[in-house]
């Protein structure tokens, strides 16, 4: 009998549609450590049909723009309305090394309310993701208490 989620698998996994899947690679592998698991290329070579990566403990999986087969990535789109989120143990230190990497702060890391140091990145192909270090355990109520505060203008 076959596992019905391969071994190493997560239950949801991002499936990042990119303009330049190649190119994007070698972002991830230097902006966030991602390793490449293997690489599909299309039967001309021009194109990443499917490769797979792992940052951490997670698998992203990565192709290539195929319009023709109804395949776009956020920049043909006007832009993506996913953010991939990363727990890491330095949010300063991973931002910090996808922005030498070329991506784009577009939000700095910063404590936040709900117990986070977080910020936000796009990356050179139009991807959103955040960078968070868990810093501190809150109850339902302090969260609660922690987000009025910070909506009516402290933190």
């Amino acid at each position: 009998m076959v596992n019905p989620i391969p071994p190493g698998a997560s239950t949801v996994t991002p499936h990042l549609v990119i303009e330049g899947a190649g190119d994007a690679i070698a972002f991830y592998k230097k902006a966030f450590g991602a390793e490449e698991l293997f690489r599909m290329p299309s039967p001309d070579g021009s194109k990443v049909m499917h490769a797979a990566l792992t940052i951490g403990d997670s698998e992203v999986f990565v192709a290539d723009a195929m319009p023709e087969m109804g395949s776009e990535g956020p920049k043909a789109r006007g832009g993506t309305t996913v953010a991939i989120h990363l727990y890491v143990d330095d949010a300063d230190a991973w931002a910090k090394r996808a922005a030498d990497a070329g991506a784009t702060v577009t939000m700095p890391v910063d404590e936040m309310f709900w117990g986070d140091r977080y910020g936000r990145l796009e990356d050179p192909f139009g991807h959103v993701w955040a960078v968070a270090t868990h810093v501190k355990d809150l109850t339902p109520e302090e969260l609660g208490e922690a987000a009025k505060a910070a909506f009516a203008g402290g933190q």
